[in-house]
């Protein structure tokens, strides 16, 4: 049997691509409405240091009042932020870090972070993800299987460094054919450690909430932090400097 030649191979790939239909691209489109309307409604005022600093009172007594039922609704809102891609997530781990304490906050946010990047990973998978990684070029698909290969060591590192926008994360392993287990997993555990300098911030940002200061990430991100930081992230790339080494010297 002959085998087909790469423009065989190409089209082929592009034929069995799935289409760009209407229905396909409503969760898509939902997720855009969810943007328009946030900004709309002018709820991005909401989601800043000032605004943690003017309601923190009414905050902790709502907190206080429904013990169980506010730790519900701060993770639901924090699925809702990271899958529609919403910024505040920064200030809402603060505010968990203020309101229920480091372990606790920590533990809400890894979960409804990952569970709101997953969902978005799923829905920019399934609408535009897939068809155009079908649809693009040789170049594209050299880089999507060079990331598959090593896919987990790559999520923890962009996890790991803060440098790296959270949504953007969030998207790329969708259009470069990362699978869900993978994604899942490098996002839970890549989270961790910013998370959790995050919510001891805010744990202990008391001081900074009573005066007029104003809040900058830098108060966070220490030198000593971003070492750790890359250093896990160094430590993340191991498996494929261990790879190439090996590669090497076979």
């Amino acid at each position: 049997m002959c085998q087909m030649s790469d423009k065989e191979n190409t089209m082929a790939i592009q034929n069995a691509a799935p289409g760009f239909s209407l229905k396909r691209l409503i969760p898509l489109l939902v997720l855009a409405a969810g943007v328009v309307l946030f900004y709309g409604l002018g709820l991005d005022a909401y989601v800043t240091f000032d605004s943690l600093r003017e309601h923190r009172d009414v905050m902790l007594a709502l907190v206080a009042a429904h013990s169980l039922l506010a730790p519900l609704i701060f993770m639901a809102i924090y699925v809702a932020v990271v899958a529609f891609s919403l910024p505040g997530g920064a200030i809402m781990t603060i505010a968990g870090g203020f309101l229920f304490g480091t372990v606790a906050t920590a533990s809400m946010v890894v979960v409804a972070a990952t569970l709101g990047a997953t969902i978005l990973f799923v829905v920019a998978k399934t609408t535009v993800g897939d068809a155009l990684r079908a649809r693009a070029g040789p170049w594209i698909g050299k880089m999507a299987q060079g990331f598959q290969d090593n896919a987990l060591s790559y999520l923890l590192f962009l996890r790991l460094i803060p440098a790296f926008p959270f949504f953007v994360v969030n998207l790329v392993p969708a259009f470069l054919g990362v699978s869900l287990s993978t994604y899942v997993i490098g996002t839970f555990f890549g989270i961790i450690p910013g998370t959790l300098a995050f919510s001891f911030f805010g744990a202990s940002v008391g001081e900074l909430l009573d005066g007029s200061e104003a809040f900058s990430v830098s108060l966070i991100l220490t030198p000593q932090l971003w070492a750790a930081l890359i250093a896990l992230a160094s430590i993340a790339l191991l498996p494929i400097a261990y790879k190439k080494w090996k590669s090497r010297q076979g």
